[in-house]
């Protein structure tokens, strides 16, 4: 596990991501590839994923659920994206705190950190 949010940087990781809604249903699994590009602790740390475009995505700046991987090759949810031997797993559940949203107003999601040690093949 990274004890320093400096010692996330360039990492490659594997971000597992289950989205649930107001009632605690999982309505989403997606699995990303990507290496870090910056942390800040208030904004967050950028991962460059590892698509064509090389987007960019932002996960809370909390280690509290970065795991050391297991060797292999993963496949991720982006289309023809895989990893093999990423550095690091990481896992985030996101649940939607408010319901139906009104014109004009955000959706809001929380951020729950996963920290019990994710299980691969198993």
């Amino acid at each position: 596990m990274i004890k320093e949010l400096q010692d996330a940087l360039h990492k490659r990781c594997l971000v597992g991501l289950s989205y649930f809604d107001v009632n605690g249903e999982m309505v989403k699994q997606s699995l990303l590839g990507g290496t870090v590009a910056s942390v800040d602790v208030e904004n967050g740390i950028a991962l460059v994923m590892e698509d064509e475009n090389k987007t960019q995505f932002i996960i809370p700046a909390n280690l509290s659920c970065w795991f050391s991987a297991p060797k292999g090759e993963f496949h991720t949810s982006q289309e023809g994206v895989k990893m093999v031997n990423p550095e690091y797993l990481v896992t985030w559940d996101i649940h939607q705190t408010k319901g139906e949203k009104q014109e004009g107003e955000q959706q809001w999601w929380e951020w729950v950190p996963r920290t019990e040690t994710p299980r691969v093949n198993q």
